[in-house]
Formats: structure tokens, C-alpha cells, sequence
């Protein structure tokens, strides 16, 4: 033991204890101050954080929780940083003052790199988890023998720090079962101190941390005392050599008490009972002892806690003097910025052959794939042996090998938010839903990590990602397989969104999908992906080059019209199956010559100016859509074009979208008559034509 904890380890320990709780206290004594924004302090949990931050590496990434602070001062953060932070400061070196305190996010050169996370607690175990699943897949020589080798002489680790309440999350469970199934390089560590807020582990939990990583099979777990130093930093050392080298997962649970407040907003006066009982357990008077024992004076602590004590309040004079952000400091980092910004390459070779919409977009992945070592496909079912449900990823598994193209438990917290941190280590992930009606259980990652993570980050880890969406009603799909719900999507800010109605569109959105640097959903109708829906031919496409790229925010006029001032004329705005059923209602009505139709292509970002340009020229307009139309994005899209153009409408904006029901029920004529088709969009332009 003497030979890993010296002296001067313990002296430095004990530096960054103090400084912690002497953070903690000046918080309390300029509680006005520093509570206008909520905070929470290590108090208690100082030990076990300090030696697991005296231990990582520049190459190690982590992904800490709201209390851990003593862990940010141990990888070398400053009182003062994270005071600008406390204060919501324009210098907050992690968000700009965009989130709370010890919300970090950092990448600096010379300190374990933190991907962005929200403190929806637990919530950073998925995307930890992706890190570390994109080391394996590096270290398995999937990009390149020199990334690799790189990947083995760093053995950068990942770690994930967890209050134990959190562990009876199910995200949790996702996150166990995938490091404990790959043999994940991936330290949990989770600090136990006996409480929720104001629900205590008796109340909550059937078995602590330890207990519960039993249950998964190669996930290795220790129990210690979290308020020892020395069997904090020698099991801390242990296991992250073992993970170094060996390359498999492990679960620390660390026994700490709580010894400040939940957070600045919930006091422990308010309902803790158990106050006497933590203090006893106090890491600070053990470290003393500690200290004595390895022959520092009395003196010798007094100075260092005087100094400590006395730059942590001129930390807090610093920081209160600092700036605070402008008000066009809001408008920034919202997306990083894509290189693709104008169509590129040839959309119809000459001499080229029709292929189905699924086949464009499996190409422009397979031709990525080929180019781009970095780039994985991943999801439910998608592996060698079916290839997807739809096919779409037919044969990729047997080009690129398994560990690029591989299956995922029925995961979809998981499959989304590992986006995160494959991203982090530079990995470009597309992934699969393998239905929209699935999508719901991974909306938590996409709105809470994915969407966010750029903004919060100060631009410092956008997700680059794409999350492919099977979506829309196909033969009696019935209430599991049918869904459209791109409204709910499209309300997340921070992503991009695709619905494109063809397959040359859905490759060159593809592609520029692959090098926007932000994160992407693209909707994929699967009635459009064979093309065998009566009247949806139009969907197949002279498949695009390979340099072809559309660009998102640029809607497509597939129907144009010259203005008319003797005809009542029409602009019908839609995407997906919804530019079929107008394409084909007006040319059975035989009025091409009075409707002009625009393809949306993206949802986000929207292109306004054709819809109001198009709008504006006919005086009339029609919103076609799958969706049920109460409460949706045809509604917001519906007011806006209502807005902008109504000085030149002849007519209410009108929508035309499924019935506004629960689900799609199974039974095909039930299913017919719930959604659209081109005999009710003839109807409906009827109506409008003649209003």
C-alpha cells in the first residue's frame, strides 16, 4: 500500500478535499448569491471523486454526474471555473453559461476529454457507453491499423459516474447489458450515499449497485468505502489497470454519505432524519488521521487550508466580476456548420437504370461505407443474417465485416443515445428504428443528449450522427407498423430532419447527411421503398452518382405553374407519400396546369421561402399530410403560411392529413379509410379550388 499511496498523494488529496469543501462553504455563506441558479456540492463524496480524478488521463473520456465537482478539481478545473460556471458566466469554460453547475463538457488537450451530458440522471451512461463501444470498435481494426495501434498504446478507458438511485433506471440496464455483452473498456462508478431527493434507498431499491451488476454476466463489481482514501485509490488503481489491459467492464459502488443539500433548491433540513449518521462518516476528519499518520504537522494542514480557503473566496470575487452573456450569445452553437450548402454531383447519369427507393439509399450507404472507415450501421435486425426488415441493409454485413454492421438487442434508448459518444471518438454512426411506432423509448436520448449536445457544449461536441426512420402506413401495417410522428420530432431542436418521396432525393440527403456534422433523422416511407403502392412509381429513381448531394433546406417545386389571373390556381405543400397522392390527383383531375406541388424534402430545416414564393403565385393552398392534422407540424406549417402570405390568399389555408384517431387499425378497410389517398386529395383540391 505505501508504495502506491505516498505522502505527497496523500498531501494532494487532501488539497482537493479541502478545496471542495471549502467551495461548498462559501457557497453556504453567499447562499443569495450563488443559489440564483441551482447547484449542487461533492460534500461528502470528496474522497472517492478525487481518486478516481487523480488516476485519468488526457486520452480517458468521462462522463461525470451534477455532484461532482471534486472529480472536475482532481482532472485539473480550477475553484474559479467552476464558479464562472455556479454564475452562469459568459467564460463558463463548458456552456457559456447555457447549463448548470458541474454540467461539464470539455475538451481540452492535456485532461480526460466529457462529451456533454444533461443531469436527466442516468442518462449518461448510453452515450459513456457509446465511447467506449467506439473504442472497441477501433481497437478491432476496423478503421485503420495505425488508429488502432494508437487506440492499444493510449488504452484510453471510459468512465461513468452514477448516483446510486439512478441505477433502477432502465437506461441503466441498457447501458450494463451492451458493456457486459461487447466487453466494453468502461469503469461505472457509482456513489452511494442512501438517497434520491427525498426517497431514501429503502424506499426505492431492491438491492444496491453491486447487487444489481451481479445480474450481468461479465460486468465485474467491487463494493468499497467511499470516505477511504487508501482503499479508495488502491481498488480505483486496480481496476482501471485491469480495464486498461484486459479490456472488460467494471461496476465500483462506493458507500459515501450526503453531507450538504441535495441541490441549493432542496434542503436536507427539509426531510433528511439520518443527518447524525452521515456526519459520523465525514471523509474529512478520516483524512486528517490519514495525514497524521503519514507525519504531516498540524501546522503544515493549517497553512494549506488557510491558502485554500483564501483563493477560493478571491475565486468567487473573480467570478461574480465577471462578464455575464449578451443577449446574441443566445444564437449560437445551435448546429455546427455543414460543408454541404448547394446540389453537387449528377442526380440522373445518363444510361443509368431505375432502382427502388431502398436501393438508393442502401447504395449511398454501401458506397460510404467503403469510403469511410469511421462510418458503422447499426440496429435492430440489421445484421448478416436478414439485413434489415426492409432489406435496406442487405449484403453490407458480409462487404464491411460484423463488426461494422451489426445487430443490437431491442434497444432503442441504447441505439440512439451511443450515437453520443461513437461520435465523440469520431465515429460516424447511422442507426436504425426499425419502425417509427418504435421510436418512442430512444426519444429521451434524441431530445435530452443528441439535440442538445452542440448547444449546451458551447460547439464543442456536436453529434454527428443519423438515425434512419422507417415510417408511414403500408399494407395493413396495423397500430405497430404504421405510425407518422414526425411532428413530435420535428419539435426537437438542434436536429435536422429528411422525408424525402424519391430515391434520388433520399441518396443525395444521405450523403449530405454523412458530412453534416449534426445530428440527422431521416424519415424513409415504406410504402414508397418498393414502389408497390398503386401510383407511387414515381418513387423509383435513375439512381444519382456517387458525388450526388442535396442539400437540406432546399424544397423541390416538382409541379410548376406560371401565375394565372383568369384561373383559380393551387400550391400544394407536402413530402413523402403525401407529393404522390397530389402528383396523381392532379393529373386525374387533369388541372397540372393550376397546381403547382412542392416537395418539402426537409422538415428541418424548412425551406419558406418556396413555400411562400409558391404560395404567394397561386393564392391558394392545400397542406397534404399522412399524419393526423390536429396538433401536428401541417398545423404549424398551416398558421405560418397563413402568416406570411395573407395578402395574397383567396381562400383559408386547408390541410388534408389522416383522421384523428389513436392508431391505424389493423383491418385494411379501417386502414383506407384512416389515412389520405389520391381520391380524397382530389376531393379536397375540389373544395379548395371551388371556395
Amino acid at each position: 500500500m505505501n508504495r502506491l499511496v505516498s505522502k505527497d498523494l496523500v498531501l494532494k488529496a487532501f488539497k482537493n478535499l479541502v478545496t471542495a469543501k471549502a467551495m461548498t462553504e462559501l457557497y453556504e455563506e453567499n447562499f443569495k448569491i450563488v443559489s440564483k441558479y441551482v447547484h449542487a456540492t461533492s460534500r461528502g463524496h470528496e474522497i472517492i471523486q478525487t481518486a478516481v480524478g487523480m488516476q485519468l488521463q488526457p486520452q480517458d473520456y468521462m462522463f461525470p454526474y451534477y455532484r461532482d465537482d471534486s472529480m472536475l478539481l482532481a482532472i485539473g478545473m480550477t475553484p474559479y471555473e467552476l464558479m464562472l460556471q455556479v454564475l452562469a458566466k459568459k467564460d463558463d469554460p463548458f456552456s457559456a453559461g447555457r447549463t448548470y453547475y458541474s454540467h461539464p463538457s470539455l475538451n481540452d488537450i492535456d485532461k480526460p476529454k466529457i462529451p456533454h451530458q444533461s443531469s436527466a440522471t442516468g442518462m449518461q451512461a448510453i452515450p459513456a457507453t457509446g465511447v467506449a463501444l467506439g473504442f472497441r470498435y477501433k481497437e478491432s481494426l476496423g478503421v485503420n491499423e495505425a488508429i488502432a495501434k494508437q487506440v492499444f498504446e493510449d488504452k484510453p478507458i471510459v468512465v461513468c459516474s452514477l448516483g446510486d438511485a439512478s441505477v433502477t433506471e432502465g437506461e441503466i440496464a441498457e447501458a450494463f447489458q451492451m458493456a457486459a455483452l461487447k466487453q466494453l473498456p468502461i469503469l461505472y462508478l457509482v456513489q452511494d450515499n442512501g438517497w434520491d431527493i427525498s426517497a431514501n434507498a429503502a424506499e426505492t431499491r431492491a438491492q444496491n449497485a453491486a447487487e444489481y451488476a451481479a445480474g450481468f454476466h461479465g460486468l465485474e463489481a467491487i463494493s468499497i468505502d467511499g470516505t477511504d482514501f487508501e482503499e479508495s485509490y488502491k481498488t480505483i488503481n486496480e481496476v482501471i489497470e485491469k480495464i486498461r489491459t484486459e479490456r472488460r467492464p467494471f461496476l465500483v459502488h462506493a458507500k459515501v454519505p450526503l453531507l450538504n443539500h441535495h441541490t441549493s433548491g432542496v434542503r436536507m433540513e427539509f426531510y433528511r432524519d439520518d443527518l447524525d449518521e452521515a456526519r459520523s462518516r465525514d471523509p474529512y476528519p478520516k483524512m486528517l488521521k490519514l495525514l497524521s499518520d503519514y507525519n504531516i504537522s498540524e501546522e503544515e494542514i493549517r497553512d494549506v487550508e488557510t491558502k485554500i480557503k483564501s483563493d477560493v473566496k478571491d475565486s468567487l470575487e473573480r467570478a461574480q466580476a465577471a462578464e455575464d452573456p449578451k443577449p446574441e450569445d443566445l444564437f449560437t452553437h445551435d448546429f455546427a456548420p455543414t460543408p454541404v450548402t448547394k446540389e453537387v454531383g449528377v442526380r440522373a447519369p445518363e444510361g443509368g437504370d431505375k432502382v427502388v427507393m431502398v436501393d438508393c439509399a442502401l447504395f449511398a450507404i454501401e458506397e460510404l461505407m467503403a469510403k469511410h472507415p469511421e462510418c458503422l450501421l447499426y440496429g435492430q435486425d440489421v445484421g448478416g443474417r436478414l439485413g434489415g426488415v426492409f432489406r435496406e441493409a442487405a449484403t453490407l454485413a458480409q462487404k464491411f465485416g460484423d463488426n461494422r454492421v451489426f445487430n443490437t438487442p431491442i434497444q432503442e434508448a441504447f441505439i440512439v443515445g451511443s450515437t453520443v459518444g461513437m461520435s465523440a471518438v469520431g465515429l460516424k454512426p447511422i442507426v436504425e428504428v426499425q419502425f417509427a411506432d418504435y421510436i418512442w423509448p430512444g426519444l429521451n436520448q434524441l431530445f435530452t443528449e443528441v439535440s442538445r449536445s452542440c448547444y449546451l457544449s458551447n460547439g464543442k461536441w456536436p453529434v454527428s450522427m443519423i438515425l434512419r426512420v422507417p415510417i408511414g402506413a403500408y399494407g395493413s401495417g396495423g397500430p405497430y407498423h404504421s405510425s407518422s410522428m414526425e411532428s413530435v420530432v420535428s419539435t426537437i431542436r438542434g436536429i435536422k430532419i429528411a422525408y424525402p418521396s424519391n430515391g434520388a432525393d433520399l441518396k443525395g440527403l444521405m450523403k449530405a447527411a454523412y458530412y453534416d456534422p449534426n445530428p440527422v433523422v431521416i424519415f424513409e416511407h415504406k410504402g414508397l421503398y418498393w414502389s408497390k403502392v398503386k401510383g407511387t412509381k414515381g418513387a423509383t429513381s435513375i439512381e444519382p452518382s456517387e458525388d450526388y448531394m442535396l442539400p437540406f433546406g432546399k424544397a423541390w417545386v416538382l409541379q410548376e405553374i406560371w401565375p394565372q389571373e383568369e384561373e383559380e390556381t393551387l400550391s400544394i405543400i407536402t413530402y413523402g407519400m403525401g407529393v404522390h397522392w397530389a402528383y396523381n390527383a392532379t393529373r386525374e383531375l387533369g388541372i397540372t396546369d393550376r397546381v403547382e406541388i412542392v416537395d418539402l424534402r426537409t422538415l428541418h430545416p424548412l425551406d419558406y421561402d418556396t413555400v411562400f414564393k409558391s404560395v404567394n403565385k397561386c393564392g391558394k393552398c392545400l397542406v397534404v399530410t399522412e399524419e393526423p392534422s390536429e396538433n401536428s407540424f401541417s398545423r404549424a406549417l398551416q398558421g405560418r403560411i397563413q402568416e406570411e402570405c395573407f395578402q395574397s390568399l383567396d381562400a383559408p389555408v386547408m390541410i388534408i392529413g389522416s383522421e384523428n384517431m389513436p392508431a391505424i387499425p389493423l383491418n385494411s378497410v379501417l386502414e383506407e379509410t384512416m389515412i389520405p389517398s389520391t381520391e380524397k386529395v382530389k376531393a379536397k383540391i375540389n373544395a379548395i379550388l371551388n371556395y
